[in-house]
């Protein structure tokens, strides 16, 4: 027990006096009292009582209470008790707390004292014959009795710790798993960290407590802590690894190397084998507890040895016994484990490596101690070894080994981490095969829950990439070691954007999230007002956003998105997981740098159109025209970006078919004109991303408004500007296709208004030196939609067009499907010199053999380039009647005459292909018979009307049989159930006019009938009028029927 200070007389001093000295120590002791270390509840305790008691001497010392032996004796005591409370206050606030803990039952038996002798003195004031009001005295009495009656305890968590340290003192075969579980509820019950290094100096402080204790003498109290200090060196930090390893070789030196045997007394007379838990019955004799109680359980009550009767209750615990065969197994297990190291050393045959392995795991899988032996006697460093061994067995069990020792042993990790490329040779055999792979896995688990191994261990090359391929193996323990260690490794930066490198992006996104995302989304929609305005720009809005979390590590996390190649499933994933807030987040800051990672990142990431319409839906279109608007003079590299992000957001709007309100990525006409008013301040990288989002938004459901909106703000006059400059051919590429896109289906006067001579000199010249298919496709498409003006054609036979155009036209049966578009804006473009009112324009098409050409692209075309060719053949057949030439009369006798040149049997005169651009000498009224079988409805139309052309005015006769033999007739009849009315009602013309030739109507009238009918009920009124005629053509209907 603490030292007291022996109370002084107070005789001397005045009552008065002495009872404020006392109730200013109270004070002080409740003060006091709140910073004590451990027993808090039994010292809150005392302090009730001693403020309780202090306003009843402060009441007395109002009193005349004179100085009488009692009062005295009173003062006295309260003077000598609080002093000692003084005392244990100051020890409890100031002593080590591990000391305080071990005396925290002494403690609380010095306050009961302390608090029953206060109770005491109380009780020897003379009450009667005071002059105390009658609820004092009650007030004095009640204080006596509770104060008597008061019990203190230590707190519960205090007294779990003293008997876990009688317990471990009395077992004696406690280890180093008990002692460090210990420490750590000591440590949890004082209020002290459990790092080593602040256990290890409250420790210290605390063996100097006990050493203070044997300088005053007090040797029971040295006594008992030195057993407790025993108990707890166990512990990894009450000891450093050094002092550990002396002790360990002192004691294993002295031993000697040979095993020894076992002693007689060691052996169970029953089982005649070494003891393991040996009693002692009433006779006497020692037994092996399992055995001795079989032998009672079997009905014997006599003594296996002596034959004596036995109480078969009665089995006591030999624990000297115990002792010494645990101290002689402990001595041969120490002499093998030093022994075998030898024979891994020198690696002899590989089966006696394996024994020794396997012995040595069998060891350390008995008990704590064998594994703290193998540790101190440096098996780790040949473990590692072995690992790089051929025999993969030795591998795998030196792999078991390291992990059995590995866990809960910090000591274990470092020295694995001390073996130069220890962890290399460990994530090797994260490579091999499943056995080992999850052995090694299983060990780098339990490595990585030491910081000084775990800084190592994502270094390693390959290690994360194949951590990440086992997280989603079949083996399911793998699998979850492997995430498990993903999870520890996590802590580095570093180690999380090697995992994202590897499509593993659990953690990235943690890291780069953030808990704002309400900010961004509240201050969106003022920033689309914001940025348009030069002189309030947003970085000046935004500016006092606080986003939580270190920007330097978003910032990093963003440049690893910009950086990294991701698969479609990876975007799609990272924006699934919250990617895009944090993006858009950073994109609010005034940082140019910062702005750039975040725009490139996007730029990656919005290339899945899937993404793309997500971030149009969470807002990034507006900062993203800010960022061009406020940055294009000064930071072109940002602004390409930027640019790219546009244009990539443009075209995920293509495809939009599944979705029931098509998002659209520029809400506003204003939008739609900054955007396009930025080609004329900007660098070519931005024009070019510019003009392709244009062109994507040219495909998307908002094509139209978006070519209406480009009109009007005079498009195709910067456009053709663009198309006639050569200072970059990417932006003359893309601003040719988006030009080809506003004259498709464009306002004919706006056409004509900026596409002029030079326009079309310059397109032809994009045609003959451009070596990029489409935008030679799209300036072919330019030239094959602009209005049929004469003028415009003229131009271009002018500028050499015919040979340019014709040379794009396939001359073979062979097709290429990447040409398609070129081919069919070519034919296009060709029907516009065909057109019969110039027929010099005509033969000069087909001097230029476009007309065996056009009719190889019936059977061989696209279903546009069959109708263009369909076109422009029907053309030239209206002047065939025209151009065919009259058969010349013989002359002379006839009989020495040459025979009469044969008519052509539609046009009665001479035909021929350049000439009178005759269908029948081309060849081609069977493929376009054949092209009337087209899915296409416009297709078969221009087929149609190619053949019609055969039939008009005196040619039906001839033009008839022609279309008969060739099967046509059949074809135009299904058109009469065409889905297309145009088509119908030309069919109904052709059969009009077909049915007037007799043999015609009695061969295919019966099947057009039906359809007939059917028209007449159901058709246009004009259609009903035409189908009747055609009905009496059949005598079907009167001419006088109400039809017509």
């Amino acid at each position: 027990m603490m030292a007291l200070d022996m109370v002084t007389s107070v005789s001397s001093v005045p009552a008065t006096e002495c009872l404020s000295q006392i109730v200013g120590g109270m004070m002080e002791v409740v003060y006091a009292a709140n910073n004590v270390l451990v027993n808090k509840d039994s010292f809150k305790g005392l302090s009730v009582y001693l403020e309780r008691i202090a306003p009843v001497l402060k009441e007395l010392n109002k009193k005349d209470i004179g100085c009488s032996g009692s009062i005295n004796n009173t003062i006295g005591i309260l003077d000598q008790e609080i002093k000692a409370a003084k005392q244990l206050t100051a020890d409890c606030t100031k002593r080590n707390k591990v000391y305080l803990l071990m005396n925290c039952r002494t403690i609380i038996k010095s306050i009961e004292e302390i608090t029953r002798e206060i109770s005491r003195a109380l009780g020897l004031l003379p009450l009667a014959t005071l002059d105390l009001s009658t609820g004092l005295i009650e007030e004095i009495e009640k204080l006596r009795g509770s104060m008597q009656r008061a019990e203190f305890k230590a707190a519960i968590a205090e007294e779990e710790i003293l008997s876990k340290i009688e317990s471990g003192i009395q077992e004696r075969n406690v280890d180093r798993s008990y002692a460090n579980k210990l420490l750590a509820h000591i440590a949890e019950a004082v209020g002290i960290s459990t790092e080593r290094s602040a256990l290890k100096k409250e420790f210290e402080e605390f063996k100097s407590e006990i050493e203070n204790a044997r300088l005053r003498k007090d040797q029971a109290e040295a006594i008992q802590m030195d057993q407790i200090i025993s108990l707890l060196e166990m512990a990894d930090a009450a000891s450093s690894p050094r002092e550990k390893e002396i002790k360990y070789f002192t004691k294993r030196k002295s031993l000697g190397s040979q095993p020894l045997e076992p002693l007689q007394s060691f052996y169970c007379p029953i089982t005649r084998d070494v003891m393991v838990d040996p009693v002692e019955t009433s006779s006497g004799q020692t037994f092996e507890r399992s055995a001795i109680e079989k032998w009672f359980a079997d009905g014997n009550e006599m003594c296996p040895l002596t034959m004596t009767s036995l109480d078969t209750s009665i089995l006591r615990p030999n624990k000297t016994l115990r002792q010494s065969i645990e101290e002689w197994k402990d001595r041969n297990t120490m002499i093998t484990i030093a022994s075998m190291k030898s024979k891994l050393v020198y690696q002899e045959e590989e089966e006696e490596v394996l024994r020794c392995l396997e012995q040595l795991e069998d060891l350390c899988e008995q008990r704590e101690q064998h594994r703290e032996w193998v540790i101190l006697e440096n098996y780790i460093p040949l473990l590692i070894q072995l690992l790089g061994a051929k025999n993969r067995n030795i591998t795998n069990r030196a792999l078991a080994i390291l992990l059995i020792l590995a866990k809960d042993s910090d000591q274990a990790k470092e020295r694995v981490a001390d073996v130069d490329i220890a962890i290399e040779s460990i994530v090797r055999s994260l490579g091999r095969r499943i056995g080992e792979r999850k052995l090694a896995v299983a060990l780098l688990l339990e490595l990585s829950k030491c910081n000084l191994v775990r800084d190592g261990i994502g270094k390693v090359q390959s290690c994360i990439l194949l951590l990440v391929t086992m997280a989603s193996s079949d083996d399911s323990q793998s699998a979850t070691d492997a995430q498990e260690l993903l999870e520890n490794l996590s802590f580095s930066d570093h180690n999380v954007i090697q995992m994202a490198r590897a499509n593993y992006f659990k953690h990235f996104l943690q890291r780069i999230s953030t808990e704002s995302i309400t900010i961004w989304s509240q201050t969106v929609s003022s920033y689309a007002v914001a940025c348009m305005e030069p002189y309030n720009p947003y970085v000046v809005y935004v500016s006092n956003l606080k986003i939580p979390g270190s920007e330097e590590v978003k910032t990093m996390m963003a440049s690893t998105l910009a950086e990294l190649e991701f698969t479609d499933h990876n975007k799609a994933s990272l924006f699934e997981g919250g990617a895009l807030g944090p993006l858009l987040h950073l994109l609010s800051y005034g940082d140019v740098q910062m702005k750039k990672v975040a725009v490139k990142a996007l730029q990656n990431l919005s290339c899945l159109p899937a993404n793309g319409l997500q971030m149009i839906k969470e807002g990034a279109v507006q900062p993203l025209l800010g960022l061009l608007i406020q940055h294009f003079s000064s930071s072109s590299s940002l602004c390409e970006q930027a640019a790219a992000t546009i244009m990539h957001l443009a075209l995920s709007t293509v495809s939009q078919e599944s979705i029931p309100s098509p998002i659209s990525l520029l809400e506003s006409d204003n939008d739609i004109f900054r955007l396009f008013s930025l080609l004329n301040l900007t660098g070519p990288g931005v024009q070019q991303n510019i003009l392709r989002a244009f062109h994507a938004l040219c495909q998307s459901p908002t094509a139209l408004n978006i070519k209406t909106k480009l009109t009007e703000c005079s498009a195709m006059q910067v456009l053709v500007q663009l198309c006639e400059g050569d200072d970059n051919p990417h932006v003359r590429v893309n601003a040719v296709k988006l030009l080809y896109c506003l004259v498709e289906d464009g306002d004919e006067g706006s056409i004509l208004e900026h596409v002029g001579q030079k326009c079309l000199e310059t397109l032809l010249r994009i045609i003959q030196s451009s070596n990029v298919e489409e935008e030679i496709a799209s300036a072919m498409g330019i030239i094959s939609n602009l209005p049929e003006k004469p003028q415009i054609t003229q131009w271009l036979l002018d500028s050499g067009a015919l040979p340019v155009i014709s040379r794009f036209l396939p001359d073979s049966k062979q097709n290429d499907p990447r040409k398609n578009d070129l081919v069919e804006n070519a034919a296009g473009a060709m029907r516009r010199f065909t057109v019969p009112t110039n027929p010099e324009w005509q033969k000069k098409a087909a001097e230029a053999g476009i007309i065996p050409v056009l009719v190889q692209m019936l059977d061989f075309g696209t279903t546009m380039t069959k109708k263009c060719a369909a076109i422009s053949l029907a053309r030239f057949s209206e002047s065939s009647l025209e151009l065919s030439r009259p058969i010349p009369k013989r002359k002379g006798f006839w009989c020495f005459s040459a025979p009469p040149k044969t008519g052509c049997l539609i046009h009665g005169g001479i035909c021929s292909v350049e000439s009178s651009f005759c269908l029948v000498e081309a060849d081609a009224v069977e493929p376009l018979v054949r092209v009337l079988r087209d899915p296409d409805p416009a297709t078969c139309e221009a087929s149609l009307d190619a053949l019609l052309t055969l039939i008009e005015g005196v040619k039906l006769q001839n033009g008839g049989k022609v279309l008969a033999q060739a099967n046509a007739i059949q074809p135009i009849v299904g058109f009469l159930n065409s889905s297309s009315p145009r088509l119908q009602e030309k069919a109904l013309n052709t059969l009009e006019r077909i049915f007037r030739l007799p043999e015609l109507k009695q061969k295919y009238g019966p099947s057009a009938q039906m359809p007939l009918v059917d028209l007449t009920l159901r058709g246009s009124n004009s259609m009903k009028s035409l189908s009747a005629r055609v009905l009496a053509h059949l005598n079907v209907l009167h001419d006088q029927s109400s039809y017509f």
